[in-house]
């Protein structure tokens, strides 16, 4: 941007003389160490402004040992940023004043440059503040859905940051309109000192309206360059969009088979009216494995272990190996599952990825033992950053013992998932929110009941104060198994409730619906969470939650249902590139338990 504003500061000339001098005699003069005293006074400047000042002061921040010639430097490039400073908060006639013991800085004979400064003074004059007469962006493409900002108007205060954004704001706008080339034309700044107001006419050079052209890969990679290209999925043909661009290159990226993705435009568009773009990727290593673990009092340690192949066959597809082993030391039996899920990105179409999933899983809970196989195939399609859904078809055989007895359980069921989420966070949310539903509605074999499993997650969070170092965070959770009986369903699709992730303060599942003198999963399930989350400092947080469920025999829940709550402290630890370690201490508060106290361990946040 050009302006026509007068400065009141020392000669341009003067400064580049006298900063050139200094690179030349700094290699002939000796380097004495200086303890100078610095300071800002800003007389009319508000309190903010003059934090920023002080901020932005290259000789506020010097050490106290730095050497003469150092901080005149800094001296000399204060000039520059303070008034920067001032442009930016819209006062366009300031005044800048920098003395080191009592000489203006920009006037020192570099030649003679002190040997020692003991006193800086920097007086700023910001000068009245400027408004817009005149903000104009032209032209302006028509029907279009950016606008300009709301300070981007006569009358409005005028500041360099508002002058910037709607400058992007005219780029971007005749990108979405279809000119990638668009680029900032003559720009018109004019300040006018007697009436304190600034004329802005900025010209936008849109440039011919392009189409995708092709997608061309320029830097060797693991995975194949069809792959890569069908994976992007280029709409070629059609009218540019910088939010179809964005589209191609986030698909490669959420395949996980590379570290970093560019997606480049050439140089100069083809004569047909198309634009090509080139593709820079940088691979991932192949394989990955982690590990996890979380500890509960009466749960017992859980293990998990994954192994991950990015790029199986060549054309990134993700191979994914599960296991783990859970009641270690707890009052139930070890547990265990292992699951195997291959998935090929672009299998139907650039946003649909074919998965192929088996699990073999042995659960030995307090109140039902089962042993059960599931084989299926799914589809996953991924709508934008924050939502995707997911559907298939599996074969699933169960062997189980509960309070009805010992019993087989054969399905064919069909699967639905939507998840989305607009949380800022996913390991430490403070606002936001998140949903999960799944649709399970299974058709029973060889006398098994047919019928509808639901299950329904929501979760949001709002902060408080200054940083949000306060969070309010809850969570609902909703089960319902609709059509067979209690007895005739497989206690794998039933819900019961307690431990970390739905009641503390109670056993893990030791909530369900009496049978004789022993325990079933219920056909409806409730779970409610609200902690209050405060920073302690910038690691430390303190959480105080309170949890209660419900478990009925019914598809939903009642106010006679089975019912228990608990409560507790927590403590959190940020740990960076890992989240939050958890810590939580918990006390049932009501539902008939001689339990105790209740302590959960383990990394990131409980919901």
């Amino acid at each position: 941007m050009l302006f026509n504003l007068p400065l009141r500061t020392a000669p341009r000339r003067v400064l580049r003389s006298a900063a050139l001098a200094l690179c030349l005699t700094a290699l002939f003069l000796p380097d004495p160490g200086n303890s100078a005293e610095a300071q800002l006074s800003a007389p009319g400047a508000s309190e903010e402004l003059t934090e920023r000042l002080q901020a932005a002061s290259s000789v506020l921040a010097a050490g106290p040992q730095i050497d003469a010639q150092e901080l005149l430097a800094a001296a000399l490039s204060d000039y520059r940023t303070l008034v920067q400073v001032l442009y930016d908060a819209g006062h366009f006639a300031p005044e800048v004043n920098i003395l080191l013991d009592g000489r203006e800085a920009a006037r020192i004979q570099p030649l003679n440059a002190p040997r020692q400064i003991k006193r800086v003074q920097i007086a700023v004059v910001p000068g009245p503040s400027f408004r817009f007469s005149r903000a104009e962006v032209t032209p302006w493409p028509r029907a279009s859905d950016v606008t300009l900002p709301e300070g981007y108007a006569a009358g409005q205060p005028a500041t360099t940051g508002t002058l910037r954004d709607a400058g992007a704001a005219g780029l971007l706008a005749w990108r979405r309109a279809g000119h990638p080339k668009v680029r900032m034309g003559q720009q018109t700044i004019t300040a006018d000192h007697r009436s304190n107001t600034l004329d802005a006419r900025l010209t936008m050079a849109p440039g011919a309206q392009l189409r995708f052209g092709e997608l061309r890969l320029v830097t060797p990679s693991a995975v194949r360059a069809d792959a890569i290209l069908k994976i992007a999925g280029l709409p070629s043909g059609e009218i540019y969009h910088p939010d179809l661009l964005a589209k191609s290159a986030s698909r490669l990226r959420r395949t996980g088979a590379f570290s970093s993705v560019t997606l480049r435009a050439a140089e100069q568009a083809n004569p047909d009216g198309t634009l090509d773009y080139v593709a820079t990727v940088e691979d991932m290593p192949p394989r990955r494995l982690t590990f996890g673990a979380e500890y509960g009092s009466s749960d017992g340690l859980e293990i998990t272990a994954t192994w991950m192949h990015r790029n199986l066959f060549g054309g990134a597809e993700k191979l994914r190996f599960e296991a783990r082993l859970s009641g270690l030391g707890g009052s139930s039996d070890i547990d265990g599952r292992i699951a195997l899920r291959l998935d090929r990105p672009a299998t139907l179409g650039p946003d649909d990825n074919m998965f192929y999933l088996l699990e073999a899983e042995r659960l030995d809970e307090e109140h039902y033992t089962a042993t059960q196989g599931i084989a299926g195939i799914g589809v996953r399609r991924v709508y934008s950053d924050r939502l995707f859904g997911e559907a298939g078809i599996w074969g699933n055989s169960i062997l189980a013992q509960d309070a009805f007895g010992k019993r087989r359980f054969k399905y064919i069921a069909g699967f639905l998932r939507a998840e989305y989420d607009r949380r800022n966070s996913r390991a430490d949310a403070t606002k936001g929110y998140f949903l999960n539903a799944r649709l399970l509605p299974f058709l029973g074999l060889d006398g098994t009941d047919d019928g509808l499993q639901i299950k329904l997650d929501g979760r949001i969070y709002h902060g408080l104060g200054s940083g949000d170092r306060l969070v309010l965070a809850a969570r609902a959770q909703l089960g319902s198994v609709i059509g067979p009986s209690l007895s005739n369903t497989s206690p794998t699709l039933l819900f019961f409730s307690g431990g970390a992730g739905s009641v503390r303060g109670h056993e893990y599942q030791s909530l369900g619906i009496p049978v004789g003198n022993n325990s079933a999963g219920g056909r409806g399930y409730l779970a409610l969470s609200g902690e209050l989350r405060g920073r302690v400092t910038d690691k430390l947080s303190l959480v105080g939650f309170y949890d209660i469920g419900f478990v009925d025999s019914d598809a939903f829940v009642s106010s006679s249902s089975e019912s228990h709550s608990g409560a507790g402290l927590g403590l959190r630890y940020d740990v960076a590139g890992i989240g939050p370690l958890r810590v939580d201490f918990a006390y049932p508060v009501d539902g008939g338990t001689d339990d105790g106290l209740q302590f959960y361990i383990g990394i990131g946040q409980a919901f």
